[in-house]
């Protein structure tokens, strides 16, 4: 099964977000992912569950990267 979360690979101003197939924005930083998160009613995680792989799926680079 594929994490619900997708945080596609960094580019110019930031990294695309998928959420449960659906794009949710381009993210700069973890509180933009967190917000997208908590709009999806994702809002019980914190930064700490962005590291679980069952839930969130990085590309390209982790989550200290986020623009190319």
């Amino acid at each position: 099964m594929d994490a619900p979360v997708i945080v596609h690979p960094p580019g110019p101003g930031g990294r695309r977000v998928t959420i449960r197939g659906e794009h949710a924005g381009t993210a700069t930083g973890t509180a933009d992912l967190l917000e997208f998160l908590r709009r999806a009613g994702l809002d019980d995680l914190d930064a700490l569950d962005l590291r679980r792989p069952e839930l969130v799926q990085w590309r390209g680079a982790g989550p200290e990267r986020w623009e190319d």
